[in-house]
C-alpha cells in the first residue's frame, strides 16, 4: 500500500476548489414513476429541483376573477369618478365565488361580487367596497375611478395553456408547489437530492450519551454537520465514530464505500491534517480507484481539507475542529451538496442568506487565504428605518465552540486582502 508523506499534498484557492466543485454534474432526474408526489414529506421540506420543463394544461386561473370584495364594473363607466363627483350605477346581480354569472355587465350597470368570483361579461375592473356606497333602489354609489384589469386576476396570468408553467431547474418553493397544486400536477420530476454519510474519527472521541473519560471528548461534529446537512435539504447517515488505527478507518471506509445503493458524499470528520494520528489519506490510498483532488484548501479556518472521490462517491476529510469543520461545511460542503441536487449558482455567495452590516472594528488577514470570521449581529436599539446593525468580530480558535455560539455568521475576507477596517460595510452570511 503506497503511504503519503506528511505534509499538504496539493493546497489550492477556493476558486480552484470550487471551479472543481462545479464541474460535476447533477445527480440523476427522478421521472415518471420515480417522480415525487406532491404530497411527499422529502418535497414539502424542500431543497428539491425541478428535472423537467410543466407545460399547463389549462389556464390559471380559469377565468377573470375579483381580487377583492367590491363591484364588478365597466371601467369606462367610472372615467372622472371621485368622492366629491361619484357615479351612479344600477346592481344588477350578486356574484358568489362559486357561481358562474350568466349575465352581462351593460353601461351604467354594476354586480356585486366576492373575491375569487368570476367577472360577469361584460365588466372589466372591479372597484373595492370602501369606495362605494348603497344608494337604495339597487342603485350603488362609487367614489373612486378604475382603469380597466384594476383588481381582476386574469384568465390565464398565473399559467396559460400551452405555455411553460415553471422551468427544468427551478428551485420548487412553497409558492411553486402551490403552482403546481393549481395546475393538477401530483407527479414531480426532479432532480435526487444526494445521499449523505457522516463518519467520526479519533481516539479521544466517545458518542454523546457516554461520559468521557480523562482525555475523551464527546463528538459533538456529527450531531452539529448532520444538522446543517438536514438545512440543505438532506439526510445525513451517521456511520459512529471509528479510532485512529488504519486498519479500522480503511476497514469502515470500505463498509461505507460498499452500501447499496452508495453515499454519493462521504463526510469524514477528523484526520485530514498531517500529523502522525492524520490518517485518513493513507486510508484512501488503500483503495484502488481513489482519485485526489485536494490536500489543504487556502482557507482559515478549515486548510486541512481532502477532496476525493472512490467509485462513485465524493469523500470529503474535514477538520476535526468543530470552528473548522463548519466553516468548510457552510463554505464548500453545504454548496456542494445543493450543487449535486441541481440548484443554479449554489456557490454564489450573493444568493445566500445574508444580513448587511458594517463591521465593529479592524480584522487583521493574511494574503493569499480567504478568511472567514465570525460575528455577532448588534441591532441599533432605536430602531431607526435603514440603519444597518454592527458586526462585532469574535475571535478565538478552530476548537472554540462558545464562538459559534455566540455567532450569528461570517464575513468573508477576500484572499487579497490584509484585513478590513472598521465602519466597512460586509455582508453576513448567517449560519440559518
Amino acid at each position: 500500500m503506497q503511504r503519503f508523506s506528511r505534509g499538504f499534498l496539493n493546497v489550492l484557492s477556493m476558486e480552484e476548489v470550487t471551479a472543481r466543485l462545479t464541474a460535476f454534474p447533477h445527480l440523476e432526474k427522478l421521472t415518471g414513476k420515480a417522480a415525487l408526489s406532491l404530497y411527499d414529506d422529502a418535497l414539502l421540506e424542500g431543497g428539491h429541483v425541478l428535472a423537467e420543463d410543466i407545460v399547463a394544461l389549462e389556464d390559471l386561473p380559469p377565468a377573470d376573477r375579483a381580487a377583492m370584495d367590491g363591484y364588478a364594473v365597466r371601467a369606462a363607466d367610472l372615467f372622472g369618478a371621485s368622492a366629491s363627483n361619484p357615479v351612479w350605477l344600477d346592481c344588477i346581480g350578486q356574484v358568489s365565488i362559486d357561481q358562474i354569472p350568466d349575465f352581462t355587465v351593460g353601461p351604467g350597470q354594476c354586480a356585486a361580487i366576492v373575491t375569487g368570483g368570476r367577472l360577469p361579461r361584460g365588466s372589466d375592473a372591479v372597484i373595492m367596497v370602501e369606495y362605494t356606497s348603497e344608494f337604495g333602489a339597487g342603485v350603488v354609489e362609487m367614489r373612486r375611478s378604475a382603469a380597466p384589469g384594476e383588481h381582476v386576476l386574469c384568465k390565464g396570468e398565473d399559467a396559460a395553456k400551452g405555455e411553460t408553467a415553471l422551468t427544468a431547474g427551478t428551485l420548487l418553493r412553497p409558492q411553486e408547489l402551490g403552482l403546481l397544486a393549481g395546475l393538477g400536477v401530483v407527479a414531480v420530476p426532479v432532480i435526487r437530492r444526494p445521499r449523505v454519510a457522516l463518519l467520526s474519527t479519533g481516539d479521544e472521541l466517545v458518542p454523546p450519551e457516554q461520559t468521557p473519560e480523562s482525555g475523551c471528548i464527546r463528538d459533538v461534529n456529527s450531531v452539529a454537520l448532520a444538522a446543517m446537512i438536514r438545512n440543505a435539504g438532506c439526510k445525513a447517515h451517521c456511520f459512529g465514530i471509528v479510532p485512529d488505527q488504519l486498519d479500522e478507518l480503511t476497514r469502515m471506509l470500505g463498509k461505507i464505500l460498499a452500501q447499496e445503493p452508495a453515499p454519493d458524499v462521504l463526510f469524514l470528520s477528523g484526520g485530514s491534517s498531517v500529523g502522525v494520528r492524520d490518517l485518513t489519506m493513507d486510508a484512501l490510498a488503500s483503495f484502488k480507484n481513489t482519485e485526489i483532488f485536494c490536500h489543504g484548501v487556502a482557507l482559515s479556518p478549515g486548510k486541512p481539507l481532502i477532496l476525493a472521490r472512490c467509485g462513485s462517491t465524493f469523500i470529503w476529510g474535514l477538520p476535526g475542529q468543530m470552528t473548522s469543520a463548519q466553516v468548510v461545511m457552510l463554505t464548500l460542503g453545504l454548496p456542494f451538496l445543493r450543487h449535486l441536487a441541481g440548484w443554479k449558482n449554489a456557490f454564489d455567495q450573493r444568493l445566500w442568506r445574508s444580513q448587511p452590516a458594517v463591521l465593529m472594528r479592524n480584522v487583521a488577514s493574511r494574503q493569499g487565504r480567504e478568511d472567514y470570521v465570525r460575528v455577532r449581529l448588534q441591532f441599533p436599539e432605536s430602531g431607526e428605518a435603514g440603519a444597518l446593525p454592527t458586526a462585532v468580530p469574535l475571535l478565538g480558535g478552530g476548537g472554540v465552540l462558545r464562538t459559534l455560539l455566540q455567532a450569528h455568521g461570517v464575513i468573508r475576507i477576500s484572499a487579497r486582502k490584509e484585513g478590513l477596517e472598521a465602519g466597512t460595510p460586509v455582508n453576513v452570511l448567517l449560519f440559518k
